[in-house]
């Protein structure tokens, strides 16, 4: 498109800009700064050939409310639902300001028939929110991006509000915003944990669905998106015009001082018009056609997300918006990393995912996306829509099998040991010889979606009955680690031996090759009492407390150890793959309790549980890593490779028991001691 999209902003004029190729009409609607809901200018845009609609009008003042009203056909048996009684936000909006009002109005149809072929007359303007002019300039005062390579990122995915919701640190005012996570003791602790990079859940504007409002209940996660320039003003202390960006500016400018990235959960798959029964707030009304992919009967829309539409980024125009946003927000906003909620849908053609698809080549190609690291959530619900180990070279992705078969061998599964040693060096039977080399997967233990990591330890089953679906959403498959019984306990035996199952975990993920990715709270033991799927929980079920007791201080100690030793040995963190078998190729030497290298026959025994890893320490000499999920202490002769009389110095162990210093493995642990260097060798 040849116009800048949007607003563009000066003191003498000011230009509107929206794409609706397809519309007969379109009017860019002023509203009265002090009352957003009386309308002051109405004016007539004019098309251009590439159906991008324009006005330039005199003297807008800054803070000035605006929307669009387009018309046109309303025939949904086209695939068109153009009305022009509904006030539209600019797809390209900076700043979204008010709620949906779930009156009739908001819908294009009339009440209760979405299969009408009439449209309803009825104005929404008193009922939807508005697009806001606002002045972009920032100060970041010379601060820059980290850049902090893949290799070394260590993620926290925290939710904004969430993570400082019940802070004691951060006042009441600001708890739950921008400034609220930007608060010097919530950056510090990040930063003394270890963490490089905080990755958000979404933040773009989003909405609250009508039946989450009639339960009392809202969209907490975000993944309703609305508006993919805007961020969401429920997190901003101030909505004067402008404050909720700037809010955002500053919050970052935080982070970067203090070397911290921070990343963005984004969701271009869907928005939150949902189906053909959903409202008309912004794209269904501007150009439904092109915008969403639509069934073969165009009244009804595919479903690839589970929410309702899918956005059609095979669409030259939409793929545009995409680029647009994502650049605006690297550039703008200087944000640092993208995580793509059910990426595969925007890499998908006419029907099937493509990863040379046009799109993925424009985000590789962009100068402005060069460094920004960009990771896929790498399934939809479309035909052929799990992809992992699928998306470009310059991707990274979400690692779920890593989960599961951490979670699998340390409940102590069966024939789980060879899986375990692709998992734990990177998973090059996935990603092959994919240009990230291990930095291609995240790693993770617990993510939003599922159980908290100390809930996977203390509940039997999902307990998601607040959510008012009787228990029946969220997956039923959490692959538990269950120490009974159910929930809170104050039993002393019964909490030791959930810490451990919890540092055996943690500890594995802060050893292996990859991004590791740590879940806002796993580090103190928080709980959603048994909810896995907590996206309308905005509330202390999701939020973490920071009301600490001494299991959960003495477990995120040991987090922060963790993730030193990781820091400190680069063997933790190398950047290439195997370049064959594990057992005869990497630099990590496997071996079994004899000493001797791991033979095929170890490596595909059902009932393996226990093993040792040698290879080279930063500090000079050796590290050694035993790992034992069985039952019984595993005694180890002393890796083969090496001629030393002592094993060395323990650096982490997971029991919670001391340790004498002998080569062995006590029952369900994870222990690495340092080996120093023979004198005179």
């Amino acid at each position: 498109m040849t116009t800048k999209l949007g607003v563009s902003w000066s003191q003498n004029e000011t230009t509107f800009a929206v794409w609706s190729p397809d519309a007969t009409n379109v009017h860019v609607c002023l509203f009265d700064r002090t009352n957003p809901l009386l309308e002051d200018v109405r004016a007539r845009m004019s098309k251009a050939e590439d159906g991008v609609w324009s006005v330039t009008l005199p003297e807008v003042a800054l803070g000035t409310p605006y929307g669009f009203r387009a018309d046109g056909p309303y025939a949904p048996a086209k695939g068109q639902r153009f009305n022009q009684q509904k006030l539209l936000i600019d797809p390209y909006a900076r700043e979204v300001q008010g709620h949906v009002t779930w009156h009739q109005p908001v819908f294009g149809y009339p009440s209760g028939n979405a299969d009408s072929t009439k449209a309803d007359l009825a104005d929404n303007a008193n009922f939807v929110p508005r697009s806001i002019i606002i002045d972009e300039s920032f100060d970041w005062q010379g601060v820059t991006k980290p850049n902090v390579p893949r290799q070394l990122s260590v993620v926290y995915e925290a939710h904004l509000k969430g993570l400082t919701a019940l802070h004691p640190d951060v006042s009441p005012h600001e708890r739950g915003t921008y400034r609220g996570a930007a608060h010097p003791s919530v950056i510090a602790y990040l930063k003394d944990l270890g963490i490089t990079a905080l990755e958000l859940l979404p933040i773009h504007t989003f909405l609250d669905d009508s039946f989450l409002l009639e339960r009392g209940l809202v969209n907490y996660w975000g993944y309703n998106t609305l508006n993919f320039f805007s961020p969401s003003c429920s997190y901003a202390c101030s909505t004067d015009p402008g404050e909720v960006v700037r809010e955002f500016k500053e919050m970052v400018r935080a982070y970067h001082a203090a070397g911290i990235e921070i990343w963005l959960d984004v969701v271009y798959n869907h928005t939150a018009e949902a189906n053909h029964q959903g409202p008309t707030l912004s794209f269904r009304g501007l150009a439904n056609r092109q915008y969403y992919r639509l069934d073969q009967d165009q009244r009804y829309y595919l479903n690839y997300s589970g929410t309702g539409n899918t956005v059609n980024a095979h669409t030259p125009q939409v793929a545009d918006l995409i680029v647009d946003s994502l650049v605006y927000w690297a550039e703008a906003m200087q944000v640092d990393g993208f995580r793509f909620d059910l990426a595969p849908v925007i890499g998908r053609t006419e029907n099937d995912f493509d990863r040379e698809s046009p799109l993925f080549k424009r985000l590789g190609e962009h100068p402005a996306l060069k460094d920004v690291k960009l990771i896929a959530e790498p399934w939809d619900l479309g035909d052929g829509g799990y992809q992992l180990g699928g998306f470009p070279d310059n991707w990274s992705e979400w690692n779920d099998k890593y989960r599961d078969t951490i979670r699998s061998f340390w409940r102590s599964d069966d024939g789980k040991v060879e899986e375990l040693g692709w998992r734990l060096t990177g998973s090059a039977d996935i990603f092959h010889s994919r240009p990230l080399g291990p930095a291609e997967g995240v790693n993770f233990i617990a993510a939003h979606d599922g159980m908290t990591g100390w809930d996977v330890v203390s509940y039997h089953a999902k307990r998601n009955f607040g959510n008012g679906d009787n228990n029946q959403d969220g997956h039923d498959n959490d692959i538990g680690q269950y120490i009974g019984p159910d929930g809170f306990v104050t039993d002393p035996i019964v909490l030791r031996n959930r810490y451990q199952r919890q540092r055996n975990l943690l500890a594995t993920l802060f050893i292996s090759r990859g991004i590791p990715m740590l879940l806002g709270g796993d580090e103190i033991a928080r709980t959603q009492q048994g909810n896995n799927n907590a996206y309308c929980q905005d509330n202390p079920v999701s939020w973490i407390n920071w009301n600490l007791n001494a299991g959960q201080i003495g477990l995120r100690d040991f987090v922060r150890d963790c993730i030193a030793l990781r820091r400190a040995e680069p063997a933790l963190h190398v950047e290439n793959f195997p370049t064959d078998e594990i057992a005869d190729s990497d630099p990590w030497y496997w071996f079994a309790q004899d000493g001797h290298r791991m033979e095929s026959e170890q490596w595909h025994n059902p009932e393996e549980r226990c093993f040792g890893i040698l290879l080279d320490s930063s500090r000079g000499g050796n590290l050694i890593i035993l790992i034992n999920a069985g039952g019984e202490d595993c005694a180890f002769a002393l890796p083969a490779p090496i001629a030393i009389e002592t094993p060395g110095t323990v650096v982490l162990l997971t029991t919670a028991e001391s340790h004498d210093g002998t080569l062995v493995a006590p029952r369900s642990s994870l222990t690495v001691f340092h080996v120093p260097p023979v004198p005179g060798k």
